[in-house]
């Protein structure tokens, strides 16, 4: 049997069978280049956001040896009046670089190709013992006629190889594929798909004659990997799903004109197991992010805590080489982390933040094994930090503001006062899994300092948060009650959490007190 052409449409009718999104309409892209000088395209987006899918999807409705107008019948692409034209028309190869991984690295381009002409092979019997992928093709071309469309799926996986020979070996083997004067004679189409754009060399891509579509740019391609508000309130009145608890969890992506993109792996996920839960470490983990935030660490620290604030920073994505060898200031690493999905990109301000809870989990994570002092304690515990707070637990609270107060090594350059609010919101960061949280929020006859709101789960109650400074706890709960903070919040839990904390600069301590009214 055949494994990279010629082996019909059977993976694409597994996705075709399972909770599939219509994602169609970017063949309609993919037509309007073939055989033009467009036809060389990579696009790159985060991990789980449906490139391997698309790619099976494109095999599945090029390919020659399938008949796929069943699957194909029903979708947006059968519309087209460019439909028929390209159904089941061309010879169609598809690598996919993750079936050689088991493979030493220094040897999968030679491996690789040898495997693809042995299997050419197959289809085209009178083709030589070839080991050089490009000369079977040419012999193929000039002996039939016939022209490819090839898909590669996880086409940078060896880019983001740490040894250079590595990946300069293989680079040099796309260019000699795709460069040659003769390949726009054998290719009419090919398509790539990965997480990272074309490595540069200096400022210069590597391959220049591909037209690029990444998540800071993703031109026509925009709406086609993730998915749109839209899509998701579709799949969650199917599958009977809160789309509310659906935008808190996955959504928050910025794709060019696409606004609102949700991680379509998440999603899906999340509808299976009838749950919101995180799913990010199943596609990424911590590591990718540890190595790159202690770069330019001066820097990056500062903008990380700004980002966990829920605020956006701005950064220049132009410096950044795509590849993770060459990433030396906070712009690179910020601009890896917008690639691998870590944060989300703004084109409008050249503005990056954490997109939605699931990835705000991820930092929270990371950050609590990065070793930065009071802040990596604080990440560490504030999960036990907020279920004590809903337990009422006013010793353990103080007793846990005490032990993540900023000291004289903190990278925060600003006043005690605002250093305690700081503090306090990063110790109560991991309540983002369930609640939206407000600072300094406009409610009854004054601003409360802090206020968690549950995302569709009544049964969490509602927290109102007051800070004093050398001043007392019981003080500010009675601020809270006095300027009527929980009048907005009635409706939204049964019960409301009034948490009024005061640090005493003389004994160093801080001083918690809790009450709970009723929210409805």
């Amino acid at each position: 049997m055949s494994e990279f052409i010629d082996y019909g449409n059977s993976d694409f009718e597994s996705v075709k069978n399972s909770k599939f999104v219509d994602k169609s309409g970017l063949l309609n892209v993919l037509n309007s280049n073939i055989d033009t000088e467009d036809r060389f395209m990579c696009i790159s987006r985060p991990r789980r956001f449906g490139k391997s899918v698309a790619a099976k999807m494109a095999y599945a409705y090029y390919d020659r040896f399938s008949d796929s107008r069943k699957l194909f019948d029903d979708l947006e692409i059968s519309k087209s009046p460019d439909y028929e034209k390209h159904l089941n028309k061309y010879p169609t190869i598809f690598i996919d670089w993750n079936r050689f991984a088991a493979i030493k690295k220094s040897d999968i381009v030679t491996v690789a190709q040898k495997k693809i002409v042995a299997d050419l092979k197959k289809s085209y019997p009178f083709l030589k013992e070839e080991n050089i992928l490009f000369d079977a093709l040419t012999e193929i071309n000039e002996t039939t006629g016939d022209r490819f469309i090839m898909i590669i799926d996880e086409w940078d996986m060896l880019v983001r190889d740490e040894d250079k020979s590595i990946c300069d070996q293989y680079v040099n083997f796309l260019r000699s594929m795709f460069k040659a004067n003769s390949a726009n004679k054998i290719f009419l189409l090919v398509y790539m798909t990965g997480i990272l754009p074309i490595i540069k060399y200096e400022t210069q891509s590597a391959m220049n004659n591909f037209r690029e579509q990444s998540v800071i740019n993703p031109g026509p391609t925009a709406k086609y990997y993730g998915f749109t508000k839209e899509e998701v309130k579709t799949l969650c009145e199917k599958y009977n799903m809160d789309l509310e608890q659906m935008e808190h969890a996955y959504d928050g992506y910025i794709v060019g004109d696409e606004r609102s993109m949700f991680n379509p792996n998440s999603v899906m996920l999340s509808i299976y197991n009838r749950n919101y839960n995180s799913y990010w470490a199943k596609s990424a983990s911590y590591t990718f992010i540890e190595p790159y935030i202690h770069i330019d660490e001066n820097n990056v620290k500062p903008k990380i805590e700004k980002l966990l604030n829920g605020e956006e920073i701005t950064i220049e994505v132009t410096s950044f080489r795509n590849d993770f060898r060459h990433i030396e200031s906070y712009d690179d690493v910020f601009t890896l982390l917008v690639h691998l999905g870590y944060l989300s990109y703004n084109p409008e301000t050249n503005g990056v933040m954490i997109p939605n809870t699931e990835v705000a989990g991820e930092f929270r994570i990371t950050l609590s094994k990065t070793g930065w002092g009071w802040i990596s304690k604080a990440m560490a515990n504030s999960l036990t930090l907020v279920e004590k707070t809903i337990s009422l637990d006013s010793q353990y609270v103080a007793n846990s503001f005490d032990d993540c107060r900023p000291d004289a090594s903190s990278f925060i350059n600003i006043n005690s006062e605002a250093a305690m609010a700081v503090a306090i919101r990063f110790a109560y960061y991991a309540a983002i899994k369930d609640y939206k949280i407000f600072h300094e929020l406009p409610t009854g006859k004054g601003f409360a300092d802090m206020v968690f709101v549950p995302v569709n789960k009544p049964h969490r109650p509602a927290i109102v948060v007051e800070l004093k400074y050398d001043k007392t706890a019981k003080g500010a709960i009675e601020q809270i009650k006095r300027k009527d903070y929980p009048k907005s919040l009635k409706g939204f839990s049964r019960r409301i959490i009034l948490v009024g904390i005061n640090y005493n600069t003389k004994e160093s301590k801080h001083e918690v007190e809790m009450e709970v009214i009723e929210g409805n």
